[in-house]
C-alpha cells in the first residue's frame, strides 16, 4: 500500500497517465513455468466466484487453472480495510456461491469477518490459491498462448481472468503546492482510524461514500474537520432499489464497452442518507465547501483568499482498477479505457475482466465470475475437442 503522495507503484503518475511495472524489461527471467488453461489473477470476491465456476464446470485445480493472489493471506481488499469499520456499517455484502455467509457479528471489525470467510471458502471448495505471487507482466506468446509473468516463476494459460480490482491503485489527485504541506497526507487505502488525527485540523477530500463515513469518525476526535468535493454532494434520500442499482450498472456498462473508463457509480446513485448521515448534517460536519485550488506548507486555499489551516489531508478520492500488469496485451482503447463485451476484452477474446466496470460489486463480481467461466468453457470445448 502506498504510505504517502508521492509513492510511485500503484498510483497515478504526475502527467496524469497510468505507469505500470509490467513490461517486459522490468521482467527478469524465471526459471520456473507451469502451465495451465486459466490462469485467474486475484483472489477477492471476484476471483473466488470464478475459481468456483471453474471447478463447477470440470476446470481441475492445478492442471486446469490456477488462482495466483499478490496478498499474504485470505480477504482481498476486505483484509486492508480499516479496523473501525464494523460490520454493520458495511454497504452491502453478498454471500460467495455455494457458501452462505456466516452470521454476522455487528460490531466486529469487517476486515476480520469477510477475510475468515474468503479463507473458509478457499478451504471448502478446495481452491489452488497460491499467494504470496505478485503478477509483473502478461505477454502473448507467439504460440497463443499468454504468458504470466510473476515474482515466483511464470505461467503459461490459454485464457485469463483477472480480478485484481482497484484496492492496490489508490488516486492521488494533483494540485498545486502538494510536495509544500508539512503536514500528513494519507489516503483511504492507508487510514488505520480516527485515533492518529485526535486534537489535529483535518481536511477531507472526496465526495464518495468512504469520504462521509471516515468524516463521520474523525469529527469525533479532530480539532477540526473541513469537507470539500470537486461538485456538490447528492445526498438520495430514497432507498436504494433495484431500478436504481439497474441504472448505475447499465451507465457503467455502457462506458466499458465504449472503451471509456468506468465512471463512478456514486455519481449515478448519490449518497444514501442514513441516521448517521442525519447526525453529521445536523451537527454541521458535512457543510461542505468546493474544492480548494492550491495546497500550502501549512493547509489549504482558494482564489478568492479562502485559506483552512491543516495538519492532515485525507484524500477519500478512490481507485483505479489495477490493470497495469496487462499493458503489455495492448488492450486500451482510443477513449482511455478497455472496451468491453460483458466480461470480455473486446481486443483479446483469451482475456476477461471480471470486477471491473458494471461488476465491481459483490453481487456484481459473483456473477461476473460466472459469466466469464461459461464463456472461457464454451471458447475452449471446440480446441480439446480436437486433442
Amino acid at each position: 500500500m502506498a504510505a504517502g503522495p508521492d509513492a510511485v507503484v500503484g498510483c497515478d503518475r504526475p502527467d496524469g497517465r497510468s505507469g505500470h511495472s509490467g513490461t517486459a524489461d522490468s521482467v527478469a527471467p524465471q526459471v520456473d513455468t507451469h502451465s495451465v488453461d486459466v490462469v485467474v489473477i486475484g483472489a477477492g470476491q471476484a476471483g473466488l466466484s470464478a475459481g468456483y465456476h471453474l471447478r463447477r464446470t470440470g476446470f481441475l485445480p492445478g492442471s486446469g487453472f490456477v488462482i495466483l493472489d499478490g496478498d499474504d493471506g485470505p480477504g482481498g481488499a476486505w483484509q486492508h480495510r480499516w479496523p473501525t469499520l464494523v460490520f454493520d456499517r458495511v454497504h452491502g455484502f453478498h454471500d460467495l456461491p455455494g457458501l452462505p455467509f456466516p452470521p454476522a457479528e455487528p460490531q466486529r471489525p469487517a476486515a476480520e469477518q469477510v477475510s475468515a470467510y474468503f479463507a473458509a471458502y478457499e478451504r471448502a471448495f478446495d481452491l489452488p490459491v497460491r499467494r504470496p505471487v505478485r503478477v509483473r507482466a502478461v505477454h502473448s506468446r507467439s504460440d497463443g498462448r499468454l504468458d504470466v509473468r510473476t515474482d515466483q516463476g511464470r505461467w503459461t494459460a490459454r485464457a485469463l481472468i483477472n480480478a485484481t480490482g482497484t484496492w492496490t491503485r489508490p488516486f492521488w489527485p494533483h494540485y498545486p503546492g502538494r510536495s509544500s504541506f508539512r503536514g500528513r497526507q494519507l489516503h483511504t487505502a492507508n487510514y488505520r482510524g480516527p485515533a492518529e488525527s485526535t486534537d489535529l485540523r483535518v481536511v477531507v477530500v472526496g465526495g464518495g461514500t468512504s469520504a462521509v463515513q471516515l468524516l463521520g469518525e474523525i469529527s469525533t476526535v479532530a480539532a477540526e474537520t473541513t469537507w470539500v468535493t470537486r461538485r456538490p454532494p447528492r445526498f438520495r434520500d430514497e432507498e436504494f432499489g433495484p431500478e436504481l442499482g439497474r441504472e448505475a450498472v447499465a451507465r457503467v456498462d455502457e462506458a466499458v464497452r465504449a472503451g471509456r473508463p468506468p465512471g463512478s457509480v456514486v455519481g449515478v446513485t448519490g449518497l444514501p442518507v442514513t441516521p448517521e448521515v442525519r447526525r453529521l448534517r445536523a451537527g454541521g460536519v458535512l457543510d461542505r465547501l468546493p474544492m480548494f485550488d492550491r495546497i500550502t506548507p501549512d493547509g489549504v486555499t482558494w482564489t478568492d483568499g479562502r485559506f483552512v489551516p491543516a495538519d492532515v489531508i485525507l484524500w477519500c478520492t478512490g481507485f483505479r482498477a489495477a490493470i497495469d500488469h496487462l499493458a503489455p496485451l495492448g488492450l486500451r482503447a482510443p477513449g482511455g479505457g478497455i472496451t468491453m463485451d460483458g466480461t470480455r476484452v473486446v481486443a483479446d477474446r483469451r482475456v476477461h475482466l471480471v470486477g471491473y466496470g458494471p461488476s465491481a460489486s459483490t453481487i456484481g463480481a459473483n456473477r461476473a465470475g460466472r459469466a466469464a467461466v461459461n464463456e472461457i468453457r464454451a471458447w475452449l470445448a471446440p480446441a480439446a475437442a480436437l486433442h
